[in-house]
């Protein structure tokens, strides 16, 4: 049995822990918070027989073989950097850090270590972005002409919403781009197998000043009887984005965290000399085709019809209804083969810390592009 420990317990925590038991070969061992008592706790709910409150203790855990940081945007660089001095294969949660230069300084220790490291960029699991990768890969599409599409979300609408992502000192310079135009970078990138070489940025925040609850209460609570202290925003509600590929061909793309009755909607259409491809993460079983000269189509996740080199991504008949616990599945089940092997596959389907870094290049062409009103090239 390969021995994990988490740090971390908010939202995403315990995702990775319910991913990591139904693969069969992970034991969780060990959980570490801010605190002892706070890991304690969280520790007895989740069933993870040790609890540590510090990621020194955690990491002298006898026999541990995997850590996996789940922590505060602000914390990743410091504490990737730990679990790799120590010699255990890491896995981050995204973004990867902070700067681009704390990404290069990442890459560079995890290949020195020689660990296996990747990042939860999880969108790329899914069943039917994999099938299009794969016709992507083998022609089908054709030339590739032309990506657009949009991640959008409504958890920032109001003047009340406020979260730890709001203040840049923990959530980074960039906020919707680097929350979740970073996933759809990343997803995009996998699926045409193409870089983002440039961009062109305008972003938007359409609250200056957000309304903090003053007794700390979690965005969508409602308390009528709430006090609020004014916070001022340095961070981008809402994004638009033109890029060009390494190849020539271009794109665009939207954020937004203002979007209302838009909850998590990632899409995505690939344009192609042949056809086109579309999907919907909120309807993630169905990935559309579309043609010139013959009907379009919908085709769903049924292993029986998908592509054979992608099939394995589909764990039920068709018809069996699989969402996003499900791609969490297939990207730990592919950082834990690596594990198992004890090496990097030459070309790894799950997202590694040089991925976790281009997208951070990327993160930092789209600032400083708004910043600049020009195009940017992103770094290599």
């Amino acid at each position: 049995m390969i021995n994990v420990g988490i740090i971390g317990s908010g939202f995403i925590g315990p995702a990775h822990i319910e991913a990591l038991r139904r693969l069969g070969c992970v034991q969780v061992v060990a959980l570490c918070d801010s605190s002892l008592s706070q890991a304690q706790e969280k520790a007895r709910q989740l069933n993870v027989p040790h609890a540590y409150g510090s990621v020194e203790a955690l990491l002298a855990h006898p026999d541990l073989h995997v850590v996996h940081n789940c922590t505060p945007n602000h914390l990743h660089a410091r504490i990737n950097r730990q679990i790799l001095r120590a010699g255990k294969h890491v896995f981050s949660e995204k973004p990867l850090c902070m700067t681009p230069e704390e990404a290069r300084e990442l890459v560079a220790l995890a290949e020195q270590a020689g660990v296996i490291h990747g990042v939860s960029f999880v969108y790329r699991q899914f069943a039917m972005v994999r099938q299009a990768a794969s016709m992507m890969r083998q022609g089908s599409l054709g030339r590739l002409f032309a990506s657009h599409g949009s991640y959008l979300q409504d958890w920032m609408l109001l003047e009340t919403d406020y979260n730890w992502r709001v203040d840049a000192a923990q959530g980074g310079a960039s906020r919707a781009v680097a929350d979740i135009g970073s996933h759809w970078c990343d997803t995009v990138q996998f699926v045409t197998g193409r870089r983002i070489a440039e961009v062109m940025a305008d972003l938007a925040i359409v609250w200056p000043t957000r309304k903090a609850s003053m007794a700390g209460n979690p965005t969508f609570s409602q308390d009528e009887h709430a006090h609020y202290e004014d916070k001022p925003v340095t961070t981008e509600d809402f994004g638009s984005v033109l890029f060009r590929f390494d190849d020539g061909s271009k794109g665009s793309f939207n954020v937004s965290q203002v979007s209302a009755g838009r909850k998590n909607r990632l899409t995505f259409e690939i344009n192609g000399s042949e056809q086109s491809v579309a999907w919907d993460q909120e309807i993630p079983q169905q990935l559309w085709t579309g043609h010139r000269a013959q009907p379009n189509q919908y085709l769903t996740d049924d292993p029986g019809l998908m592509n054979r080199d992608v099939a394995d991504s589909a764990h039920f008949p068709g018809g069996h209804i699989e969402g996003w616990p499900d791609a969490f599945k297939n990207m730990m089940a592919q950082f834990y083969h690596a594990v198992q092997a004890g090496i990097m596959p030459a070309k790894p389907q799950f997202a590694t810390f040089h991925d976790g870094a281009n997208v951070m290049h990327i993160i930092d062409a789209i600032m400083k592009s708004h910043q600049q009103q020009r195009w940017v090239p992103v770094a290599s």
